[in-house]
């Protein structure tokens, strides 16, 4: 698979990063729009204009159903124009009930609520075909203690790919639960006494302790990106203490509060130092809610992998809708810990941040940039269905009070409660952007 990871580091330069921040916007809007038009379609709703972009227009081809595609300079954003409307946001003006059945005013009220709910929904089935597709290929790990590959670590031992793990000081383990219990009982040290199977016979051999400070992922945005730190890094000493298990690099951050600590890190037979101020961090838990901890932003791995086994397409399937439902309940949950003041405001992303980590995301590969795109869809998603004017929840809120009242709201309120929401949306906005700014 083409990495896009490689190109990146091949140019480098803000203008790549950049590029596929603009990427991962316009391919999530020309969805959602898509969403609109091709329903609106559906419902016989004539679409005039879509549109990738704001501004002058750049590119631009009417199809065999008259309507007007074209891709604009300002790639913040895009819209779907239907006929009726008397302006992008889809505002009708004037008598609707006397509007044609082609138009978005005059069309039945199940087909403008069906049009309307259609971007945000087209968005989350971008995220579950992105997180299926993003299974099915990375597969599960095995089940199983058989070496498939070994990290490269600055400490010799006697592990090699394609031994299987059968005990560990003294104690026999059949799997990874196994190995994970037994860790309960062990005292952490550098080197452990190991027995593996290897080519048909038990041998005795030396091997790291399993949890290992070897970093296999960055979080963007976060102090270890800031800072340089990458995967296949290996932190060897934290303030001159040395360490060789995650868990002790863990209660130093925790125990630093912020403070700054300076990393010996090495990588394929290089050391070097590195500074970094752990950030404040607010998790969401299992069970709900939040934890303020303390974090460098790194995960970090075992010094084996066991290797991948396919995923049944089923099973892919119905992970990738959960994924997506967990990535919409951590986003509320978030959303409204802000609004109430349990955590910071500094965990609501901006236009800077999102564009940040669009090119950091890039930058570590394929997989993690389609992965972002994943979240960063049904967040725009979500986003887009809350009952604020001009929005699609704001439409669907006008639709449900036509639904009982048995009318639409009149022009003049429909025109106050648009300024509003456009205030709405832009205090928002402005908010985000000073959260990207002020907050580390």
């Amino acid at each position: 698979m083409f990495e896009i990871g490689s190109l990146i580091n091949a140019f480098g330069g803000v203008a790549w990063l950049v590029f596929f921040a603009i990427v991962a916007i316009s391919i999530i809007v020309a969805v959602h729009e898509f969403g609109h038009y091709i329903v609106g379609r559906w419902c016989g709703i004539h679409a005039e204009v879509f549109s990738v972009g704001f501004g002058p227009v750049l590119l631009s081809k009417t199809d065999r159903h008259g309507t007007l595609w074209q891709v604009a300079a300002l790639p913040l954003g895009g819209y779907v124009k239907f006929k009726g409307d008397s302006n992008a946001a889809s505002v009708q003006t004037g008598d609707v009930t006397r509007m044609a059945r082609d138009t978005m005013g005059g069309a039945p009220l199940w087909a403008r609520a069906a049009t309307a709910a259609a971007g945000p929904v087209f968005n989350f089935i971008l995220s579950a075909v992105l997180f299926f597709g993003l299974f099915v290929t990375q597969g599960q790990p095995r089940a199983s203690l058989v070496v498939d590959t070994v990290q490269a670590l600055p400490i010799a031992h006697d592990i090699r790919p394609g031994d299987k793990i059968v005990a560990m000081e003294g104690i026999d383990i059949a799997s990874p639960q196994d190995m994970g219990a037994a860790l309960d009982q062990i005292e952490p040290a550098p080197l452990l006494d190991y027995v593996v199977e290897r080519d048909g016979q038990r041998v005795a051999a030396r091997g790291p302790y399993p949890s290992t400070t070897y970093i296999v992922g960055v979080t963007p945005t976060s102090a270890a990106m800031d800072a340089g730190l990458q995967e296949g890094d290996v932190i060897t000493a934290v303030d001159g203490v040395q360490v060789f298990t995650l868990r002790q690099v863990e209660r130093i951050v925790r125990a630093s509060e912020g403070q700054p600590l300076t990393l010996s890190v090495w990588n394929a037979g290089t050391t070097r130092q590195v500074t970094l101020s752990p950030r404040r961090t607010d998790l969401p838990l299992p069970e709900g809610g939040f934890e303020t901890r303390w974090l460098m932003g790194v995960f970090a791995g075992t010094f084996f992998e066991p290797g991948n086994d396919p995923l049944p397409v089923g099973r892919a399937m119905k992970l990738a809708v959960e994924r997506t439902v967990d990535v919409m309940q951590s986003s509320l949950s978030g959303l409204y810990h802000i609004v109430t003041g349990r955590i910071s405001a500094c965990n609501l992303s901006g236009p800077i941040t999102i564009a940040e980590t669009s090119g950091q995301m890039a930058a570590m590969g394929t997989m993690t940039f389609l992965s972002f795109l994943a979240i960063l869809s049904t967040g725009i998603g979500l986003m887009n269905l809350f009952p604020i004017p001009m929005l699609d929840g704001g439409h669907l809120t006008f639709y449900a009070y036509e639904a009982v009242s048995g009318r639409p709201p009149s022009e003049r309120a429909m025109r106050i409660l648009m300024s509003i929401g456009v205030g709405l949306v832009m205090t928002l906005m402005f908010f985000a952007i000073l959260t990207d700014l002020i907050c580390p």
